[in-house]
């Protein structure tokens, strides 16, 4: 049997019909509106109940129109920089001697303000946190490609074995991958690049052909002054006679660059006696090859490690130079050595003696036995004595391995 409908249920559902429609409609209406009203959020200003937020676009770009113009000239004057490299790389590859331009006091003042030992401190931070075992190889396999780096000769050669990039960067190699030759007197302390080499003429030492730095700022006093029962001397001559002992011999100077890919542990280059560390707190200023061409005594503005003492034929120091992100330096057998540190200010150095009353004699190393190690590629430079018939077996702007001939007697 049907239900019947009565007259008021009529008018109710016919009622409902047009209710409905009109609420579709007031609903699409309030959506539009809403969507509307998100479109034009970036060109209005609207509070929270925290804080009030501008998002106006005007006022957003005239916050970054210096940030934009760094970014313009900072990156016009770094390819620049990138285009006299490749001038450089294409002189070398053709023999030719590349012209010296040297900085002027404003360009290196600016690099200078750079807060380099505020950043390497920071890549140093960034070195010790662990990878997770799964971003080893590729983060390791990138750095091996862009610096070409023979994993071939490591101690270890899986890569997962690395827990972060500090030790990737400290790896040690195989025994017999370095073999320290016995025939010559200096052997080279590590890996690298021979920028110069050759005696010291004028207390004027050559960082590379045509660009010097003072030998005495450069290592400091021989004495330290409070030592001293008199003025320590200023003249060259008489700076140089405090360092050469014997009668007859020469000094002799020898730079090696090492780059992002080579051995990073350095060794000692000789037998000979440690007695005194000297530490320079300064910037950390690109050692690069280029960088050296351009910037004179760049050397004697880097932090460095000056170790001096004697060999068979008298004086004898090997410097370690920090550079950009390098401020950790290590000497194996001196704990008390702090790098890049901020308790240290630019412009001082601090000593210690190796010699005390229970060791009179200094810390003897032996010809290739472990030294110290950098945490990323840097300089090593030794400033030595010996007789005038000492001969280097190098030639400039070669490659060298540790272990390899510098030269002899």
């Amino acid at each position: 049997m049907a239900a019947s409908v009565g007259p008021g249920c009529l008018r109710l559902l016919r009622g409902v019909a047009p209710w409905r429609s009109r609420r579709r409609h007031c609903e699409d209406i309030a959506l539009s509106h809403f969507l509307q009203s998100l479109r034009k959020l970036p060109l209005r200003t609207f509070s929270t109940n925290a804080r009030k937020v501008h998002t106006a676009p005007a006022r957003t770009l005239s916050l970054l129109r210096p940030l934009l113009f760094l970014v313009a000239t900072g990156g016009g004057y770094a390819g620049y920089r990138q285009y006299e490299k490749y001038q450089e790389r294409e002189w070398e590859k053709l023999g030719l001697e590349i012209p010296r331009k040297l900085a002027g006091h404003w360009e290196v003042a600016l690099y200078k303000s750079v807060p380099t030992r505020l950043l390497s401190r920071a890549w140093g931070r960034l070195n010790q946190v662990e990878l997770p075992h799964w971003l080893r190889r590729p983060v390791y396999s990138l750095y091996i490609w862009t610096f070409g780096v023979n994993m071939k000769e490591a101690a270890v050669e899986d890569l997962h074995h690395y827990r972060n990039l500090s030790e990737f960067f400290r790896r040690k190699l195989k025994p017999q991958a370095r073999p320290v030759c016995g025939l010559h007197s200096v052997i080279s302390p590590s890996d690298g690049k021979i920028l110069n080499f050759g005696q010291v003429k004028n207390c004027e030492v050559e960082q590379v052909k045509g660009v010097t730095y003072s030998l005495e700022s450069f290592l400091g006093p021989r004495i330290p002054a409070e030592d001293l029962p008199f003025p320590p001397a200023t003249s060259c001559g008489s700076f140089r006679s405090q360092l050469v002992t014997r009668e007859g011999n020469e000094l002799y100077h020898c730079v090696i660059y090492l780059a992002p890919g080579d051995y990073h542990c350095f060794h000692s280059p000789t037998d000979w006696t440690v007695s005194h560390r000297r530490h320079f707190p300064g910037s950390l200023m690109s050692v690069n090859p280029g960088m050296a061409r351009w910037i004179k005594e760049l050397f004697c503005h880097n932090e460095r490690v000056v170790l001096t003492g004697d060999w068979k034929h008298g004086f004898f120091s090997l410097t370690a130079v920090g550079a950009t992100n390098v401020g950790s330096i290590r000497i194996y057998f001196d704990r008390d050595l702090h790098t890049n540190s901020p308790r240290y200010s630019k412009g001082s150095y601090n000593d210690f003696s190796f010699v005390t009353h229970m060791n009179k004699e200094g810390i003897t190393m032996r010809k290739g036995e472990h030294l110290g190690e950098f945490n990323l590629g840097s300089t090593i430079v030794l400033i030595f004595e010996a007789p005038k018939d000492f001969n280097f077996k190098l030639k400039a702007g070669q490659k060298i391995r540790f272990g390899e001939a510098l030269g002899s007697l």
